[in-house]
């Protein structure tokens, strides 16, 4: 019987990330970043990460050749970890993935205020990634009804007379609020954010994100005369580091058989040598390894210039298709 498993992942950025869309020009910004269409919000494609994903995992398993688009130079296809878990194409045989990566959305955005850095969200976004949000003792699934468009609930006690700045935009106190993190994304990293977190109208929070992503101006260098070349001044935008976002990633192993995946066991490289970290056992192991390197070599755009490590936050919290238990 096929088993289908989804793990998610808290992401927080380490550095900022740019995943262009082609380089067209949007408002001030020459080099625009990928959105959702409804919201507007930035997002990573689930394809930058499904890429980075498989690359790296095929530097750690040493085979380098199994992170391209042709396998004919990999060696036994079917048993190497990499091929098996995100398809190939070798000697007239093609097998697509057993995973599933989807796109990377943000749930808590970096502000300044006049209080420090404020965490912004909703409450729809905390609750559909699996925190809980409590407000006068009540668990709330969305946001409440008597919240104003300009007021926001805070995880600290402020007075009701005090306004708050979230960037340029200021907003009222419409009262105070908890919100509690999986146990499997709870350590420093969480404890740190998790009393100043701003919560707003979803309606809101596009207008926030937007306004506050860092955007950073270059200019090409003539290689001859080592000088700025006139005219080619660019900008270009980016999430900021201290963002966290949450990855679904889904596993149908369409593939195993009664002994598990064809690769089993994987604790030797493709070169006989120790593989880093902890063995490979299915298929999630293989993506997780790779996503534990984007702390270390990044992902999307502007790479040599400081931007895109990612660190994954906890542990993945893990669901079994049809048995209606989650991993907290």
């Amino acid at each position: 019987m096929t088993v289908w498993k989804r793990q998610r992942y808290l992401f927080i950025t380490l550095d900022p990330v740019h995943v262009g869309t082609g380089g067209y020009r949007l408002g001030r910004v020459d080099n625009s970043i990928a959105r959702e269409p409804g919201t507007r919000v930035p997002k990573i494609p689930g394809t930058s990460l499904h890429g980075a994903a498989r690359a790296y995992a095929a530097y750690l398993y040493e085979t380098p050749e199994a992170a391209g688009q042709n396998h004919d130079q990999v060696k036994e296809p079917d048993k190497n970890p990499v091929c098996y878990t995100f398809g190939s194409i070798s000697q007239g045989k093609a097998y697509s993935g057993v995973v599933s990566i989807f796109d990377a959305h943000i749930i808590l955005f970096p502000v300044y205020s006049m209080v420090g850095p404020v965490w912004v969200s909703t409450v729809e976004r905390l609750a559909e990634a699996g925190f809980i949000v409590t407000k006068d003792g009540q668990e709330q699934k969305q946001t409440p009804p008597d919240l104003e468009l300009n007021t926001a609930l805070l995880t600290w006690q402020r007075k009701t007379s005090l306004t708050l700045n979230l960037g340029w935009l200021m907003v009222a106190f419409g009262g105070q609020a908890t919100v509690e993190a999986p146990s499997a994304w709870q350590g420093d990293r969480w404890n740190a954010v998790k009393g100043h977190i701003a919560l707003v109208q979803e309606a809101l929070f596009s207008h926030i994100v937007n306004s506050n992503l860092e955007v950073r101006t270059s200019v090409s260098i003539d290689p001859q005369t080592g000088a700025a070349q006139e005219g080619l001044l660019f900008t270009y935008e980016a999430i900021p580091r201290a963002t966290f976002l949450t990855v679904d990633v889904v596993l149908d192993d369409y593939r195993a058989n009664e002994q598990g995946w064809l690769p089993g066991t994987v604790s030797k490289t493709g070169k006989g040598n120790n593989l880093p970290g902890d063995p490979w056992s299915g298929p999630l192991d293989v993506v997780r390894a790779g996503f534990g390197l984007i702390e270390w070599l990044g992902i999307g755009g502007m790479g040599t210039r400081g931007f895109g490590r990612m660190a994954v936050v906890g542990q993945p919290r893990e669901e079994t298709y049809g048995d209606g238990r989650t991993s907290l």
